[in-house]
């Protein structure tokens, strides 16, 4: 996972402050990095996945919202593990 790729990415399709953002990329690169999104789908987690996957998300929410909505998805789909990946505080610029 491209983590400077994948906060451009953010920035330019979703609402969010850099902070918001950040905490957003770490927690992907989490994902990615504990393998379990590869056990459950099959797949690689990839900035084209978590773009795609935050775009499904009501479109009032920003990137941290969408990310949550996501990960709450994940946890109803394959178990509640996911929820160590959800994007609780973080700061602010």
């Amino acid at each position: 996972m491209d983590r400077e790729r994948l906060d451009h990415a953010l920035e330019r399709a979703f609402d969010g402050s850099d902070g918001e953002r950040r905490a957003v990329v770490r927690a992907a690169g989490d994902l990615a990095d504990s393998g379990r999104l590869a056990t459950d789908r099959g797949t690689e987690i990839t900035v084209e996945t978590v773009v795609t996957e935050l775009a499904d998300a009501p479109d009032d929410s920003s990137v941290s919202e969408r990310w949550n909505w996501w990960i709450g998805a994940l946890a109803v789909a394959y178990g509640d593990e996911y929820a160590q990946f959800g994007v609780r505080r973080y700061r602010e610029d």
